[in-house]
């Protein structure tokens, strides 16, 4: 029977919908706009699929080294795994802190982990990997609101598949970084990404997303003004749209060509050419769907990474997508992001909603002036 950690920090990803940006020293801020726990979720849903991976395969079979409560004991038990195969080695306050999810990872080392694995953002994997100090290899399971970090799966279900395959001996282990931003700049609009560290993972080119890619381009200006012209069009054609402008680099600089003010790391509100509400939780935005129907969303791929939902962007949640259509959302990027980046993907929190894009098997990515490509999309 192999050991596995499993960590849940009960608190990542909370500040997306209410556009944060991050939950790291906001989570009181975060609770009073509203903010709702979303690691619990997604560390049941990995442990659900793992449940029905290893019902069919009585060789998956684990001793989970868990945090106790919601800091792990909580999702397995949830998922039926019974009492017999889960270890609580560390029972958390009921406030949790990174200081938790440290001890309980130095816990599960001691009590002989052979993988860790846990469920949050970039800060959670640095807090993992300072207590792992690369003695096994760590996977995380993507709940964070940027992931930027080379360890996480893409979703909650290919955690299950790869430690699956892992179980099996099916993959090899590598090195990933360890990247984190720092959230205060990022809430002031500068975008700083540093390397923390390096860390043992494994290594699947489909399931493990890569560290986000920054691209810088030759051609970006020419590429800039044909897509302003582009937007510029399709804004004149739509005068009654709402038009909401997602997170990036890409979509500012587009912005930035038409004279629009954008922030760079928030979603924006624009009817007729004119932003009506900069940096949009997603409280407001349902209230500006509530008096504007008619509504596009405009978003640009993380690089390298390929997600369009689900990274950097959570206050476009389930019920913000469903109220604008699948069929609504427009994928930007300019040509060599695009060639930079394999799939593009999508990890909203609701797998029914994500498979709405996978059936599709190919976006339109939008990449010059009445010029779009066919992308592979996947979950």
């Amino acid at each position: 029977m192999r050991r596995i950690g499993f960590v849940v920090n009960p608190i990542a990803g909370m500040g997306g919908r209410v556009g944060l940006k991050g939950t790291d020293g906001v989570v009181e801020q975060a609770r009073a706009a509203g903010a709702q726990p979303v690691a619990g979720d997604r560390a049941r849903a990995f442990s659900e699929a793992f449940a029905r991976l290893s019902r069919e395969d009585p060789a998956l079979d684990v001793m989970w080294l868990a945090g106790g409560d919601p800091m792990g004991e909580i999702p397995l038990r949830s998922a039926g795994i019974p009492g017999t195969r889960i270890d609580v080695v560390y029972k958390p306050q009921p406030t949790t802190t990174a200081g938790d999810t440290v001890r309980t990872v130095e816990n599960a080392m001691i009590h002989g982990a052979d993988l860790m694995m846990f469920c949050g953002g970039d800060g959670t994997a640095r807090d993992v990997a300072s207590a792992v100090q690369n003695r096994v290899p760590i996977l995380g399971i993507p709940a964070g609101v940027k992931m930027y970090s080379g360890l996480f799966a893409v979703s909650p279900s290919a955690a299950a598949r790869l430690l699956a395959a892992y179980l099996r001996s099916e993959l090899r282990i590598g090195t990933a970084e360890i990247l984190d931003l720092d959230e205060d700049a990022y809430r002031e609009g500068e975008w700083r990404v540093h390397l923390f560290a390096t860390a043992k993972t494994l290594v699947e080119p489909h399931l493990v997303s890569a560290g986000k890619l920054m691209v810088e381009e030759l051609s970006e200006e020419s590429v800039r003004a044909e897509l302003a012209e582009h937007f510029s069009e399709l804004f004149s054609e739509n005068p009654d749209t709402l038009f909401l402008l997602g997170p990036g680099s890409t979509l500012q600089g587009v912005a930035s060509s038409l004279g629009i003010e954008k922030t760079l790391l928030g979603v924006d509100a624009l009817l007729a050419r004119k932003t009506i509400a900069p940096d949009v939780n997603e409280t407001k935005i349902l209230e500006l769907l509530d008096q504007h129907p008619k509504a596009t969303l405009v978003v640009s791929p993380i690089g390298a990474q390929g997600f369009i939902l689900g990274r950097g962007n959570l206050q476009v949640s389930p019920a913000v997508l469903r109220r604008i259509g699948a069929r609504n959302v427009i994928v930007v990027a300019t040509p060599g992001k695009l060639a930079a980046t394999p799939v593009l993907r999508v990890d909203t929190g609701d797998p029914e909603l994500d498979q709405e894009f996978v059936r599709r098997e190919y976006l339109f990515v939008v990449v010059g002036y009445r010029t779009s490509k066919l992308h592979p999309i996947q979950g």
